[in-house]
């Protein structure tokens, strides 16, 4: 089945309930944002086939916090250049959507087990509005983000998912934006992937199919392939949160299967 076929069918799905899909993008680099290429319109695409939620909450690979959970609660949050040595037109660019403070109180309380705390000088860093500006492109749709505390383990953010996932049946779009493979410090253009990129793709996508939510989170099992593919795992996390807040009963659909740069997964996967 070709990616518009099921997307189509993700679209037919979606009809038929008000419950809302959960979404992990894989970013990429931020020339993406502003280049017309393959992973850009299937951004475009994907926001065609969404339904219009209530709000969104954004788990980006770019909001790291460091003994504490924060929920941005802006009003208006600033969009964030958080990114050098690209074009002016990137620096250019604005997602002046609205922020989402009611329900990011309401995230707090949902995740105060998990010390959760609102934080209103945050906005949308290039995580965030990169692909929103593809998803939602009138920036009409309330938008707040949850921070990664990256002092905790893996598995607490495949818990922070679960905390968040009734969120679904209240017309909240949980989108998560990260790579499930991000290691620049091997990046090489034009060659091909790594085989340990291609290894721990493969064995993500596979276990994620498996909704076998134990061997991803486990870091001393994955060894040194999570330490290849993710010197840091600030870009692994937001995929785990997304993973935590999808059930048995969703369907799985892939996108953008390719690895980037030699180095960089572009996969992308939302659950339905």
């Amino acid at each position: 089945m070709s990616i518009a076929q099921q997307l189509q069918r993700l679209k037919d799905s979606l009809k038929s309930s008000d419950r809302m899909p959960v979404v992990f993008l894989g970013h990429g680099s931020p020339m993406n944002a502003i280049e017309d290429n393959d992973y850009s319109r299937s951004w475009k695409k994907l926001g065609e086939t969404l339904p219009q939620p209530q709000a969104i909450l954004v788990v980006s690979a770019h909001w790291m916090t460091r003994g504490s959970t924060l929920v941005n609660v802006s009003k208006m949050p600033k969009t964030i250049h958080d990114f050098y040595g690209f074009p002016d037109e990137l620096f250019a660019q604005q997602y002046p959507a609205p922020g989402a403070p009611e329900v990011a109180q309401e995230v707090i309380s949902l995740l105060a087990s998990h010390h959760a705390e609102g934080d209103d000088t945050w906005g949308l860093d290039h995580g965030a509005w990169s692909v929103l500006k593809f998803l939602y492109p009138d920036a009409d749709v309330p938008v707040f983000q949850l921070s990664i505390d990256m002092t905790k383990d893996l598995e607490h953010h495949l818990e922070i998912g679960q905390a968040l996932a009734d969120l679904r049946n209240r017309g909240v779009l949980i989108l998560g934006s990260g790579n499930i493979v991000h290691n620049l410090r091997a990046m090489r253009y034009g060659s091909t992937p790594y085989d340990w990129a291609l290894d721990f793709d493969g064995l993500f996508t596979d276990r994620l199919q498996a909704r076998d939510h134990k061997t991803i989170t486990d870091r001393a099992g994955l060894g040194n392939l999570l330490k290849m593919a993710h010197p840091s795992v600030d870009h692994y996390l937001p995929a785990l949160t997304i993973a935590g807040a999808s059930d048995a009963k969703d369907e799985l659909l892939f996108m953008n299967d390719s690895i980037d740069i030699g180095s960089v997964s572009m996969r992308s996967f939302i659950y339905y």
